[in-house]
């Protein structure tokens, strides 16, 4: 029996160990470090609380790193590693490079889920794809592999994205309260919204060029409304936005972005 460990209990390790309870992955094949919420996830599912990271690491086959990035290094340091271990690190802008040697000779590979993972709709990016880890990722939503170190930094600002799209629903929300519309039917509204937006694109074979054109009527409410956007410079401020996420995330690799 496989059994999963987790060394950072924070709130992304939390949103993870809900998407794969509620997929039916047991909590008797759980072990977590006592720190963050490792206590009290422990005690509220019944999962196993190690005494420390050297415990995680010896009763776990995988162990999941959700630490804080300048922390993971360290965290994952000195601990008794064997080989056929997997360490999963979800640490943004933490190379392999800087984890091989720290966890040698486990196999470290990478991961950029999104809290959605709680109930299974998070596209998990992957690098490298590794079949003994896919089962573990298909349930927590699709699974995307990718080519490359530099490849999976670049998706890793859909991680940002994530974030900037909930506020983008929240000032929908705002605006269609302050003019009328109650707070659920706004909130649902809004949310729905983006999640048919996503599904267009997600699932009809049209370029995503195509099917925007399809909805800009010639005097239409879309064109005005894309219009003032334009004005207003949001393409060129989102572009900015993501270059300077990439930016970060690519500031410790020795990679330039781009």
């Amino acid at each position: 029996m496989t059994r999963i460990g987790f060394i950072g209990v924070g709130h992304l390790a939390e949103e993870l160990i809900a998407g794969w309870l509620r997929s039916g992955v047991p909590a008797e094949r759980m072990i977590l470090s006592p720190r963050g919420h490792g206590r009290d996830l422990a005690e509220r599912h019944g999962i196993t609380l190690a005494a420390d990271n050297d415990a995680v690491v010896a009763g776990a086959d995988i162990v999941v790193l959700a630490t804080r990035p300048t922390d993971a290094v360290a965290a994952v340091a000195g601990l008794g590693w064997r080989a056929g271990q997997l360490l999963v690190s979800a640490c943004a802008g933490v190379p392999l490079d800087a984890l091989r040697s720290a966890v040698a000779p486990a196999a470290p590979v990478r991961i950029m889920p999104l809290t959605a993972a709680s109930i299974g709709a998070s596209p998990t990016t992957v690098y490298p794809d590794l079949p003994a880890l896919r089962p573990l990722l298909v349930r927590l939503g699709p699974v995307i592999p990718l080519a490359g170190e530099a490849q999976f930094e670049v998706a890793t600002v859909s991680a940002a994205i994530y974030g900037w799209a909930q506020m983008l629903i929240g000032l929908g929300r705002d605006w269609s309260v302050a003019q009328g519309l109650s707070e659920q039917a706004a909130r649902q509204l809004a949310a729905t919204t983006f999640v048919a937006a996503g599904r267009m694109v997600a699932e009809r074979p049209e370029p995503v060029e195509e099917l925007l054109a399809s909805l800009v009527t010639p005097g239409g409410i879309t064109e005005r409304g894309l219009s003032v956007l334009s004005e207003d410079g949001v393409p060129q401020g989102w572009e900015r936005a993501c270059d300077a996420v990439l930016a970060k995330l690519t500031a410790g690799s020795g990679r330039a972005p781009g």
